[in-house]
Formats: C-alpha cells, structure tokens, sequence
C-alpha cells in the first residue's frame, strides 16, 4: 500500500460559514443527539422562567385591576359614609333643638298650670255668686276662668306635638346612625381590601422583578452555551473538512497506486497468456465484502441531516451512532492499516484504518469517541479485531461509538457500506 499524508497535517480552516443566530430562544421542547446536556438545561431553565413569568405578569396585572376596583368601591365607599355622616350630624342637631323645643313647651305648660292654680278662677268665681255679687261680675269671672283653662290647654297640646316630632327625629336618628354603621363597616372592608391587594401587588411586582433575573440570568447562560453549541459544530465542520481534503489526496494516491498494481497484474496477465497460448484473464476489482459492525450492537442515531432546534439550522450528522456502553469492544470494519488516532475536541479520540479500495472506491473508516486504543499506528489490522474501546470522550453525551465512512476522501452513509 502507498503511503498516505496523516491526518494531522496542518489545519486548512475552510472557514466554515457561521448562520446568525436568532435573537431570541424559541420555546423548543426537542433534545438534538450530540447536542450538549448543559445547552438543553439552559434552554430548558430560560423557557421556564419565561413561562413563570408570563404567569405572574397574569396574576399582577389582574392584582392590579382588582386593586383598582377596590380604591374605585373605597371612594364610594367613603362618599356614603361621609354622607350618612352628615344626615346622622344633621339628625342628632334636629333632635338637639327639638329636645330645647319641648323643654321651653315644657316650661309654658308649666307656667300655664301655675298660673291656673294660684288664681284658683273656679273658686273666685263661686264665692262672688255665694256673696251675692251681681251677675255682670259673675260672667267676667267666669270668662277669666276660661281663658286660664284654654291657655293651659293650648300649651299641652304644643308639648304633645313638640314630643311627637322629637319621637320622629329620634327614629331618624337612629336610621341614620344604622347607615352611617353600615357605611362604615363597607368602608372598612374596602379599606381592608385595598390594603390586602396593594400587598398582592407589591408581592406580584417584586416576584416578576425576580423572576426576571432569573430569566436574564437563564438567557446570559442559554446564549453561552448556544455559543458553545456553534463553536464546537464550526469546530467540527473545520475538521470534517481538514480531514477530507488530507484524505481526497489520500484517495487519489491509493486509487494510482491501485491502478497502477493492476495496470501490472493485466500486463503480467498477458504475457502469461501469450506464454500459455490462451485469452488473457480478467483481472477483478479489489472487494473485502463491504464492511462488518463495528461493536456488536445496534443503530441509535443514523447518518443524515437534521434540524438543531436551538441554533435553528441544519447540520449533518456525518456517522451512524452505535449503542456502546463504555469500554465496550471496538473491532476493525474490514482489513487495513492504522494511519491516525489523535484527540479533537469535538469528535474526542479518534481511530483512521485506510482499507484501501474496494469495488474501485478508497475506503476509509473512523472511530469516534473512544476511551483508550489498543491498536497503534501503522499496524495492519483484520476484519473483526479489536482496535479500540469506546467511551464519550470530546463533544459526546453519552457512552457510544460514532462510526464514520470516507469514500474517496468524502464522508458518506456508512450504511451504504455495512
């Protein structure tokens, strides 16, 4: 076999083209394979935060209508009060001078029913028909009598009224004093009220001032890690593409070399044929049979596009992804040699075996993720033999194998080949 350039030759930098990210995470629910646990946590801690705050956002904004309809009932409220106030201020004054009233009718009643008593009318009157008076002075006497009589009357029937109007106020009073309790009480309740709710909504601001540090805090880290996320995918895609321009040159000096050892085997094939006077043979295409698996396990994330839910664009997924618990087996795809493994940040440890071609492509496969190797560089290795062992080292989630196939120096479907 030719010898090939390493992959570890000097970094070209295609200089991969950064999409602009979206200035605002949207709320995305969908776990992205190979995506990193610390991004989901952060996308996942920002939505919450904004769902949490749109909900006290809710509750405040509704704190805030009721408190405005319980100042709007306080101010009702103490306009009825104020008013019942001033009726029961004005009733207890009604009763006040209806009280002074009685008590001057009282005072003229009383004087009336002295007066009545001292002049004693009735006996004068009597004596002056027992002495014989004449009857002009009998009549005067009696006149007096009368109007002393009707004076006093007079003066009952003014304090009669005067009590019957104060019994009246007095029932005002006592309305206006159960209105006034009312109002009072209706008043205290808003006043309770509005005092309960503008707590509500010191409480409702102070928790959505809160919340929103967190939300701005969970945003700072969401965007960190949506950073990370991209510079470690433009990191991949740089060495997705190093890789592949190292291993078209690969592919075309093992492919020249391969023509060239055919090119040798016709000519050979021909002069024996001559020698042996027959046709001369054709000579086949080198074919190992395609590729086995890898690990003795299954598919848990296949080769091909997919949509980045954070990042909101399409990335390649260049391998097929194998079920592999750490330090689990990894055994060669085919014969070939060991050309490279080395460390990337991305893919973690890697593992090149060069198979050469196969049915007139050049092959080579790579090994991603591995916890420690076992086979060495430049070692000729075999269909099935163990090579490696898997971890999840570089930009992984998790224990697996991701399985990678360069046909021609270009990474392809590895199931084309398995």
């Amino acid at each position: 076999m030719a010898a090939v350039p390493s992959a570890q030759a000097a970094d070209p930098d295609p200089a991969a083209k950064k999409k602009q990210l979206d200035s605002q995470i949207g709320q995305q629910k969908a776990d992205l394979d190979d995506a990193s646990d610390q991004l989901g946590k952060s996308v996942a801690a920002y939505n919450q935060a904004v769902v949490k705050l749109q909900a006290v956002q809710a509750r405040y904004a509704v704190a805030q209508g009721k408190l405005a309809a319980a100042q709007a009932a306080d101010a009702v409220a103490a306009g009825k009060l104020a008013a019942a106030e001033a009726a029961l201020k004005v009733a207890v004054a009604d009763v006040e001078a209806g009280e002074k009233l009685i008590a001057e009718k009282r005072s003229v009643a009383g004087r009336a029913v002295r007066s009545a008593y001292q002049q004693q009318n009735s006996l004068v009157g009597l004596s002056i028909v027992l002495r014989g008076a004449q009857p002009a002075d009998i009549a005067t006497g009696m006149q007096v009598q009368r109007n002393v009589f009707g004076i006093q009357g007079n003066a009952i029937t003014a304090l009669n009224d005067a009590q019957a109007e104060l019994s009246s106020k007095r029932v005002k009073v006592a309305a206006a004093e159960t209105d006034a309790a009312a109002a009072r009480a209706a008043a205290a309740r808003t006043v309770q009220a509005v005092t309960e709710l503008t707590k509500q909504v010191a409480a409702d601001k102070a928790e959505a001032a809160a919340v929103t540090a967190v939300k701005l805090t969970a945003f700072k880290a969401a965007e960190k890690e949506k950073n990370s996320e991209l510079a470690q995918y433009n990191s991949l895609l740089r060495e997705r593409s190093r890789v592949e321009q190292i291993l078209i040159a690969r592919a075309r000096a093992e492919k020249a070399a391969a023509a060239r050892r055919k090119a040798a085997e016709e000519k050979a094939e021909r002069e024996k044929a001559r020698r042996e006077h027959r046709p001369p043979r054709n000579i086949p295409e080198p074919s190992d049979g395609g590729l086995s698996y890898p690990v003795s396990s299954y598919i848990t994330s296949p080769y091909g596009m997919r949509f980045h839910p954070v990042l909101h664009y399409w990335k390649l997924h260049d391998g097929t992804d194998f079920r592999a618990p750490c330090g689990t087996p990894v055994r060669a795809a085919a014969d070939g040699v060991v050309t490279d493994k080395y460390y990337n940040g991305g893919y973690g440890n890697r593992l090149f075996i060069s198979h050469g071609v196969m049915d007139g492509d050049s092959i080579t496969t790579v090994y991603n993720h591995l916890s420690r190797y076992k086979a060495h560089v430049g070692e000729r290795v075999s269909r099935g033999e163990i090579i490696a062992w898997s971890g999840t080292t570089g930009y992984s989630t998790g224990c697996h194998l991701h399985f990678m196939v360069y046909q021609d120096g270009r990474v392809v479907n590895p199931m084309k080949w398995l």
